[in-house]
């Protein structure tokens, strides 16, 4: 009966009705028959809940004041995190509906959950309960933000795939809101293959991702890229994400692409071929980017430094692995190289640790992809604009001004990385911007305002070509 009657009332009466079971932390149904028994006990009606412009108004504030976070938890056993996440996000005014896997089940149970959010918790795609009005599409809709902390390798290979075979893929399919990803799993399984395809591909289909982090594991002796981020690590990217759109934002609607870091390429299991680069400049480009209003990927090498926040980022080791997650990245509007690819590989590395003494073991190298020439030459999906960095020790102008020619790109950033200037690693850059019109010298500046500077020129100039 309850099921035939929500189905006939119009829309309107729909949204206000799951509008006040929200507000009083109740589901659609149960709102239904608590409207039902208080109308046949006491007479009540629902013309006597508030007059409808009043109603409108309360909603309206209530709104503004709170954002609606959907969280998903996954089976791992960084699970316990995300009730500290439920309690920080709460503490800030959100309002957090939470799904649990049935893996996640193992490790935090909906009570647990529920008593925090002060909600009821979902796990069932085929529940009676919230399904009658087809309940997972509403958990997709009714949310601003969808947030999956831990997001497993598995629960990323389902998304990659498509999948919808539980309550949690099943949302994270139907949904059309922005969808934050907080990955946490055994270092090996971070760096497997099919991980990293996975990453990118989510990357490119516009989920953001915060960590993994550097560190010990929940198992005995384990250690490596794959603990999950920390709730108010997680906290910092929701805020960022959720930022509301203001003036100065000339980048919304645009994708861009950001390299960063150095590359690894391994000599043996310990060590390997790099150039000497931070990263700072790079993560601060992708940092503007995005507050910018971009949707910003981020492909970083390998490096000490925190994700920015509000973009997703896809962690690399060599440069044919940079490659693929910039190509796996386009679509988009700009690319901005600023990562130092190491030029050469080893061709075929050692498996095993080569010990010192005796004979020196011959190393022959391979050259790397260019990867600034590759996406510059694309017949197709080439950015509009693709930006290079030339890191030069003597001749900085000149030896940009060849790069700029020799790689088909549209601009070079230049400077001069001479261990006299201290730019590499830290925190100040002197760049030049050299284009076919010209070049443009900046004085001296923390590399924070390189980059918004940087960005603000790639905004008027992707205005421009409107």
């Amino acid at each position: 009966m309850a099921s035939l009657t929500v189905r006939q009332l119009d829309e309107k009466i729909k949204k206000q009705l799951r509008l006040r079971a929200a507000r009083n932390g109740r589901s659609v149904e149960d709102e239904v028959r608590t409207i039902l028994r208080g109308a046949a006990s006491e007479g009540n009606t629902f013309d006597s809940l508030p007059p409808t412009e009043e109603r409108r108004s309360l909603d309206s504030a209530r709104e503004a004041a709170t954002r609606r976070i959907l969280l998903i938890i996954g089976g791992g056993i960084a699970a316990y995190k995300s009730l500290d996440l439920i309690r920080r996000l709460k503490e800030r005014g959100a309002g957090v509906r939470c799904i649990l896997t049935k893996a996640a089940e193992e490790f935090v149970t909906p009570l647990s959950a529920g008593a925090i959010t002060g909600e009821r918790v979902f796990t069932d795609l085929f529940d009676p309960q919230s399904e009658f009005d087809v309940g997972h599409i509403r958990l997709a809709r009714e949310c601003d933000l969808v947030v999956v902390a831990p997001a497993t390798a598995d629960l990323m290979a389902k998304m990659s795939g498509g999948h919808a075979n539980d309550l949690a893929t099943a949302v994270l399919l139907a949904t059309d809101k922005k969808i934050l990803l907080a990955p946490a799993m055994n270092p090996r399984m971070w760096g497997n293959a099919a991980t990293r395809r996975n990453v990118a591909q989510l990357a490119a289909d516009g989920a953001v991702l915060v960590g993994p982090n550097e560190g010990e594991m929940a198992e005995r002796g384990e250690q490596g890229v794959g603990r999950m981020a920390e709730p108010l690590e997680i906290v910092a990217a929701i805020e960022g994400l959720l930022a509301r759109p203001a003036a100065g934002r000339p980048l919304a609607g645009k994708r861009v692409i950001v390299t960063s870091g150095p590359t690894h390429e391994p000599i043996d299991p310990v060590r390997y071929i790099a150039n000497r680069s931070s990263g700072k400049q790079g993560h601060a480009i992708a940092a503007a980017a995005a507050a910018a209003g971009a949707d910003v990927t981020l492909v970083s090498g390998p490096v000490a430094l925190p994700d920015p926040s509000g973009v997703a980022v896809v962690k690399v080791e060599t440069a044919q692995e940079m490659l693929k997650a910039v190509e796996a990245a386009l679509p988009a509007d700009a690319a901005v190289f600023a990562a130092a690819v190491a030029d050469w590989r080893v061709g075929e590395p050692k498996a095993q640790k080569i010990k010192k003494g005796g004979k020196t073991p011959p190393l022959t190298l391979t050259e790397n992809p260019d990867i600034l020439a590759t996406i510059a030459g694309r017949k197709t999906k080439r950015p509009k604009l693709v930006v290079g960095f030339a890191a030069e020790t003597e001749r900085v102008i000149e030896n940009a001004r060849d790069k700029l020619r020799g790689k088909g790109c549209d601009w070079i950033v230049a400077n001069d990385v001479s261990p006299s200037t201290g730019i590499l690693g830290g925190d100040r850059n002197t760049v030049h911007l050299v284009s076919a019109s010209g070049v443009d010298s900046w004085p001296p500046q923390s590399k924070d305002q390189v980059a918004k500077t940087l960005v603000a020129r790639i905004a008027a100039a992707l205005g421009q070509a409107r």
